[in-house]
C-alpha cells in the first residue's frame, strides 16, 4: 500500500524521478509494515521450577541400591532463542531452547559412587560414565567436611549456600531438557554407598546408633533404610530376618537369628514361689489360622533394580495370605529363600508356650533358641520376667528343618535398556539436486550425521561462509542417518534402465544401520535413495555380507539430472541413505556461490567439534542438464539443433504434458566452438537454426562442438554437450 501511495505522489511532486524515489521509500515501508511474521516454536509460559515439598525424607543408603533422588535446590528455566529462514518472502523461525540448574540429595548418608542415572525411565548416564543428554555433573559424597557446590555459591552468594554436610547429592548445570519435554525428568540413581553387600544384623547395628552386631546375618545387595524413627527403620528390617535387642552385660547389641539352641531339662520346669503355679502353658492355633502363602516385593539389581516378587506356599488353599515389601536389593534366589524363612516362621509361630524356670536361668537372653526336654520342636525367647526368683519365659515356636518350597526363584524378564556410548559424530555436508517441490531462494546444503557408536543422538550445528571469520548458529542435526563409506566403486552407466551388472560395497558406521532390498514398484516411488559421492542413486537390492557391509545392486544411475557425477568415483566416496527426517538443511547466503562452507558439530562425545568442509555448488538451485542434444542437416546446408529441457520441479510425470518450467523464464545459453572460432548466444527455445551463411561467416571447416545450458533463475544448469563431425 505505502508503495503505490508514495509512487503516485512522487509522480505527482517531482515526475518520473519523484515516482522512482517514491516507490522505493514505499517498498521499505511495506517491507517493515507488512513482512511475514516470525513463526513461533513452541515456547513455555512459565519457567519456575516445581521442587520437591518440604520436610521430604531423605534415605540412608547401604550397599549398591537405585533410588528416586528428591530435588533440594533448582534454579528457573533457562530459554534460548535461535533464528532460521527466512529470505524471498518466507518467514523467519524462532526455536526455544530450555535448560535447568538444579540439585538432587540422595542419602542421608556418605556414599562411594553414582554408577548409572535414569531420567523417565531412560538411560541418562552410562556404565562406562557417559550422559546420553548434555549436562554439567558434579557429586558430592556428603562427608562431614564437603565444600560448597561453585554454581550454588554463584546463584545464592557468598556465605548464604549451604554445604549440605552428610547429605550426598548431585548437581546437574545446564541440563538440556529437550528430551523431556522441556521440564525436569524423574531421576533414578544406582548409588554405592559402600563397598560390597552388607548384612543385615550390621545395617540394623548403625541405624541404632552405633550398637554392636552379633551372629551372622541376611546378606543384601542394597538397602535404603527410611521411617520416621530409628524403631520403624530397624522394623523394616525384621521383615527380613528376626531381631533382637540383647543386653550382654556390657552393651546392648543387635542380633540377628537365634544361635545355638540352649538345651532345658525336664527336671528345670515347673518351677514356682510360695504358692505361684509352676505348671508351663502350651498352645496351638489352627492352620486356618495362619498364612498359608508368604510373598516378598524387592529390588532386583539383575533387573536393573524393577520391582521383583517372590512366592512361598504350602499344599492346600490359600485361605490366607502374608504380603511384605522390602527396600532392599536382592538376587531372586536370596528373595525366594526369605520368603520361604518368611512363611515357616508364620507356620512355627503357631505354637506358643509360657514356661517357668529357676533364677539360674537369667542368662538366657530375648531372641535365644531353647529345646525342651519332652516338647518336640525348638523355641524362641520373645521376652522374659523375673519375679519372686522365678523366670517366667514366653515363646513362640521356631522352624526346624527345611524351609517351606518356593519353587524355582527365577526373576523374570527384565526390561532391558540398552546403554550405548554416544561417540564422536561423522558429519557429511551434501550438496545435492532439489529433493521436494519447494524452489529455494538461496543455496541450500543438507547436514547427514551419525555416530561410530549406535549411542549417537545429536549434535549441535555451527556455520561459516567467510572462510572461518565469522560463525552463526545452525541448529542441530536430525536423527542419526544411515552413513557409510564405498570399498569399491561402480562404472559410469547411463541413467535411463535398472543397471543389472554393475554394483558396488558400501560398509556402514555401525552395527545398529541396515539396510534393505526394494521392489521395483518401489523405486519408481523413490524409495532407497541415496548419495554416492555427488551422484544419487537408487539401488534395489542389499545383500548383507556380515560385519556392517553390504553389496548393493539392481542400480538406477544418475538421479535427479546427477548423472554428470557418475564417472567421477573412487574407493573411500561417502555413502548416505537419503531419508527426509535424517537430513538437516543450512542455507547458505546467496554470495557464498562458488566458495566455500565450513559447518562445525558438537555432540556429547566431540570434545572439540567435528568439521566438515565443502563448495557451495548451489545444486538445488541449478536445473538439471538438458538432454537430447541433437543436430540435423538441412538440405540447404543449415544445422537444425534441438534438445529438451529438464526442470527442477514435477519429477513425478503424472500429467503426460511438459513438466513445469521451475524458473522465471526459459532462456538458454548456446555455444558453438569450431577450429579458431567460438560463437555464444542466449536462445529463449530449445532449438536454434545455425545457418548456412553463419557456418560460413565462422569459418567452420572442421568438427563442431555444441554445448548448451539452461539459464536459471538463480544460477545455470551443467553443460550438455555434443560433438558434430
Amino acid at each position: 500500500m505505502a508503495t503505490l501511495v508514495l509512487t503516485a505522489v512522487g509522480t505527482a511532486v517531482g515526475g518520473p524521478i519523484g515516482g522512482a524515489i517514491g516507490a522505493v521509500l514505499g517498498q521499505q515501508i511495506d517491507g517493515r509494515l507488512f513482512a511475514p511474521k516470525a513463526r513461533q516454536g513452541p515456547r513455555l509460559g512459565e519457567l519456575a521450577v516445581q521442587t520437591s515439598s518440604y520436610g521430604s525424607q531423605i534415605p540412608r543408603l547401604f550397599g549398591t541400591m537405585r533410588v528416586a533422588g528428591i530435588v533440594i535446590w533448582a534454579t528457573d528455566l533457562r530459554e534460548e532463542r535461535s533464528k532460521s529462514g527466512g529470505g524471498k518472502g518466507r518467514p523467519k523461525t524462532v526455536d526455544y531452547s530450555y535448560s535447568a540448574n538444579f540439585a538432587v540429595a540422595l542419602s542421608a548418608r556418605a556414599i562411594r559412587a553414582v554408577r548409572r542415572i535414569w531420567a523417565d525411565g531412560k538411560l541418562l548416564r552410562g556404565a562406562a560414565g557417559d550422559f546420553k543428554t548434555a549436562t554439567g555433573y558434579r557429586l558430592h559424597l556428603g562427608g562431614e567436611d564437603q565444600a560448597v557446590d561453585p554454581l550454588i555459591a554463584s546463584v545464592e552468594g557468598a556465605g548464604l549456600a549451604p554445604a549440605y554436610r552428610g547429605i550426598a547429592y548431585a548437581v546437574f548445570e545446564d541440563f538440556q531438557l529437550a528430551d523431556y519435554g522441556n521440564r525436569i525428568p524423574s531421576l533414578t540413581f544406582e548409588v554405592e554407598a559402600d563397598a560390597g553387600p552388607v548384612s543385615i544384623g550390621a545395617v540394623a547395628a548403625e541405624l541404632g546408633g552405633g550398637l554392636a552386631a552379633a551372629g551372622e546375618s541376611v546378606l543384601v545387595a542394597g538397602y535404603a533404610a527410611g521411617g520416621d524413627s530409628v524403631r520403624a527403620a530397624i522394623a523394616a528390617l525384621a521383615e527380613l530376618e528376626p531381631l533382637s535387642l540383647v543386653d550382654d552385660g556390657e552393651g546392648l547389641t543387635i542380633a540377628s537369628g537365634a544361635g545355638a539352641p540352649v538345651e532345658v531339662a525336664e527336671s528345670e520346669l515347673g518351677v514356682s514361689a510360695r504358692g505361684t503355679g509352676g505348671r508351663g502353658e502350651w498352645l496351638r492355633r489352627s492352620g486356618d489360622s495362619v498364612p498359608a502363602e508368604a510373598t516378598l516385593a524387592y529390588y532386583d539389581p539383575g533387573r536393573d533394580y524393577q520391582t521383583g516378587l517372590q512366592r512361598a506356599s504350602r499344599p492346600g488353599p490359600a485361605l490366607l495370605s502374608d504380603r511384605s515389601a522390602v527396600a532392599a536389593a536382592l538376587d531372586s534366589g536370596t528373595a525366594g529363600a526369605l520368603a520361604a524363612g518368611r512363611l515357616d516362621r508364620l507356620w512355627a509361630e503357631r505354637r506358643s508356650a509360657r514356661l517357668h524356670l529357676g533364677w539360674s536361668r537369667l542368662g538366657l537372653p530375648a531372641g535365644s533358641a531353647i529345646r525342651i526336654a519332652g516338647r518336640p520342636g525348638l523355641w524362641r525367647v520373645g521376652r522374659w520376667t523375673l519375679d519372686r526368683m522365678v523366670l517366667t519365659l514366653e515363646l513362640r515356636g521356631l522352624p526346624g528343618g527345611a524351609p517351606a518350597a518356593s519353587g524355582e526363584a527365577s526373576p523374570g524378564r527384565p526390561v532391558e535398556q540398552p546403554d550405548f556410548v554416544h561417540g564422536p559424530t561423522d558429519l557429511v555436508l551434501l550438496d545435492l539436486p532439489l529433493l521436494a517441490e519447494e524452489l529455494p531462494a538461496r543455496p541450500r546444503l543438507l547436514v547427514a550425521a551419525a555416530g561410530v557408536e549406535a549411542g549417537w543422538r545429536r549434535a549441535e550445528l555451527i556455520a561459516s561462509f567467510d572462510g572461518g571469520t565469522s560463525w552463526a548458529g545452525a541448529g542441530a542435526t536430525a536423527p542419526a542417518a544411515v552413513i557409510g563409506t564405498a570399498l569399491d566403486v561402480p562404472a559410469a552407466a547411463g541413467s535411463a534402465l535398472i543397471d543389472e551388472r554393475g554394483g558396488f560395497e558400501v560398509e556402514l558406521l555401525n552395527q545398529s544401520m541396515w539396510l534393505e532390498s526394494r521392489s521395483d514398484a518401489a523405486l519408481a516411488g523413490g524409495a532407497n535413495l541415496a548419495s554416492l559421492g555427488d551422484e544419487l542413486i537408487q539401488f534395489g537390492s542389499a545383500e548383507p555380507l556380515g560385519d556392517r557391509r553390504f553389496r548393493l545392486s539392481r542400480l538406477l544411475r544418475g538421479r535427479r539430472g546427477t548423472e554428470w557425477a557418475s564417472g567421477l568415483h573412487a574407493p573411500g566416496d561417502r555413502f548416505v541413505l537419503i531419508e527426509a527426517q535424517t537430513l538437516a538443511a543450512v542455507e547458505a547466503p546467496l554470495g557464498s556461490l562458488g566458495g566455500e562452507a565450513r559447518l562445525l558439530g558438537q555432540g556429547l562425545g566431540d570434545p572439540d567439534g567435528v568439521l566438515a568442509v565443502r563448495t557451495v555448488a548451489g545444486e538445488a538451485m541449478r536445473p538439471p542438464a538438458p538432454v537430447h542434444l541433437e543436430a540435423h542437416r538441412l538440405a540447404g546446408g543449415d544445422l537444425a539443433l534441438s534438445w529438451v529441457r529438464r526442470s527442477r520441479s514435477g519429477w513425478v510425470w503424472l500429467s503426460g504434458i511438459d513438466t513445469p518450467l521451475g524458473e522465471e523464464s526459459e532462456s538458454y545459453r548456446l555455444t558453438l566452438t569450431g577450429e579458431g572460432f567460438e560463437r555464444s548466444l542466449t536462445v529463449p527455445a530449445p532449438s536454434y537454426l545455425y545457418s548456412s551463411a553463419e557456418q560460413a561467416a565462422d569459418g567452420l571447416g572442421g568438427p563442431l562442438t555444441v554445448t548448451v545450458v539452461q539459464l536459471g533463475t538463480s544460477a545455470p544448469s551443467r553443460p550438455q554437450s555434443l560433438i558434430i563431425d
